[in-house]
Formats: C-alpha cells, sequence, structure tokens
C-alpha cells in the first residue's frame, strides 16, 4: 500500500500512527477555529476535558491526570483563566491550594468539543464494522500496556 509517498508496511507503524496523530489534530484544529476557539495547544483541551469530569479539581490532582509537572499544568492553567475557561480559587481548608473549575465558557468549549469529536470519530472509523471497531482497540491497549511495562 502506497499512500502520503510512504509504503507502509510492518515496520514504519508509528510513522502511520503519527501521520494519523497529526491529522487528526489538524481536524480538530480546524474544527476548533471555525467555532470561535483558537490559539489552543492539545493539553489546554485535555486540561477543560479532564475539569469536565470533576466538579473541580486541585491543581497537583491535574497535574497527575493530565502527566504534567505541577509548573507546567500552572502555565497552562493560568493561560485558561485569562482567556476566561477556568477559575482558580483557594481551598477553604488550607488556602496554599489552589482549586481549578470550569466557567461557563469552559463548559461551552466542552460541550463544542464533545460535538467535533463525534465527528472526528465518525470520520476516523469510516467503513469499520463494530467488530473491527472492538479488535482496533484491544491492538491499541496492548501496544500502550507494551510502554506501560517499563
Amino acid at each position: 500500500m502506497v499512500k502520503y509517498g510512504m509504503e507502509f508496511d510492518v515496520n514504519n507503524s508509528i510513522s502511520l500512527l503519527s501521520h494519523i496523530h497529526s491529522e487528526s489534530a489538524d481536524f480538530l484544529q480546524k474544527k476548533l477555529s471555525q467555532n470561535g476557539f483558537t490559539n489552543f495547544a492539545s493539553s489546554h483541551g485535555n486540561i477543560l476535558f479532564q475539569l469536565s469530569r470533576a466538579e473541580s479539581l486541585k491543581m497537583n490532582e491535574l497535574s497527575k491526570i493530565i502527566n504534567r509537572d505541577k509548573s507546567t499544568t500552572t502555565v497552562l492553567v493560568r493561560k485558561l483563566e485569562k482567556e476566561g475557561f477556568v477559575k482558580i480559587s483557594s481551598s477553604k481548608e488550607d488556602g496554599r491550594i489552589k482549586i481549578v473549575s470550569l466557567t461557563e465558557q469552559g463548559k461551552k468549549y466542552n460541550q463544542t468539543t464533545k460535538e467535533i469529536s463525534k465527528e472526528l470519530l465518525e470520520r476516523f472509523y469510516c467503513g469499520f464494522s463494530d467488530e473491527e471497531k472492538k479488535q482496533f482497540l484491544n491492538l491499541l491497549v496492548r501496544i500502550s500496556g507494551n510502554f506501560s511495562e517499563e
């Protein structure tokens, strides 16, 4: 099979995965821009997504969930706060602990990305049966596990 100027075989699976990742990121960025959300890094979107799953998160909890150090998480969250997507408050129990939560604008972003994600998945799995989707997911989980064993 030849596509994108490269012959695909089992030895360049990672290149193909990288290409798919890039194409899906471009798709997402284009759709976000069309919906008025510009200048978003994937880590910003991940933070907003994680906050949609919890009412609020402590900054250190958020750091662990998104797999970033505390200083990087703080920079990312402060940008989101400046743009109006999250609010940062101090814990009532311990003022040194910062709590991050979504604003209405952050909730709107998550609703938009939910719709875009549905469209992205439809394109991603176009022509796949439900059984093929399950097989694919199982293979990805196995590959991911190969890297988790270190």
